[in-house]
């Protein structure tokens, strides 16, 4: 038969058995920085998404400009024009044309123009118009500085900065203007200037 102690000696053992408790201090410690862990899981995951998103977009390989054949257009603004409508003829590969624009009618002044987009993948625009308020002459033009003439083809074209920091290649010829511009390199703005002829309406 076991004998038990006595009571002093019983709550000495337990009481040396049991850890300390927990301080209030130490508990909310522990609280806090749980709370804390809990409401930033969400966070990160978040930052991890948008991350996997932005490396996804910018790997996707850029999607090409359609291409399309400015022929119709520029028979159309040849048949309308009172003037000997030019236009950029037979580019060399890589030259791709994206979008036209005919204004006018016939016996009207008359503007074209055709966007093309270079082997380097810059624009190239190219504009005749015989409108002496043609936007798409003046929004180029208007505040441009001339920085010389350069001869493309046989003819004098004149060389000018635009506003917008491109260059611009311009030629007059009684009422009508011819302009190609964009932010091809020069050599590209050269090329379409040189490719600019009489097209038969």
């Amino acid at each position: 038969m076991t004998t038990a102690g006595p009571p002093d000696q019983q709550q000495q053992s337990a009481s040396e058995e049991l850890p300390p408790p927990a301080s209030a201090v130490e508990r909310a410690n522990r609280m806090s920085a749980g709370n804390m862990l809990r409401s930033l899981a969400p966070l990160v995951v978040i930052c991890l998404v948008i991350v996997a998103w932005l490396a996804f977009l910018r790997d996707e390989p850029d999607t090409p400009v359609a291409a399309m054949d400015p022929a119709p257009s520029i028979g159309r603004a040849a048949e309308y024009a009172t003037y000997p409508l030019e236009a950029p003829v037979g580019l060399p590969e890589g030259y791709r044309a994206t979008d036209t624009d005919v204004r006018g009618a016939p016996g009207d002044p008359v503007t074209l123009r055709v966007d093309y987009v270079t082997p380097s993948e810059e624009y190239v625009g190219y504009v005749t118009s015989d409108d002496p308020d043609a936007p798409e002459v003046d929004d180029v033009l208007a505040g441009s500085e001339v920085r010389g003439t350069v001869q493309i083809g046989g003819r004098e074209w004149t060389r000018s900065s635009t506003e917008r920091g491109e260059t611009a290649l311009s030629r007059v010829a009684g009422d009508v203007t011819v302009l190609v511009t964009g932010s091809g390199s020069a050599a590209e703005l050269e090329t379409v200037a040189a490719a600019v002829r009489a097209v038969a309406d």
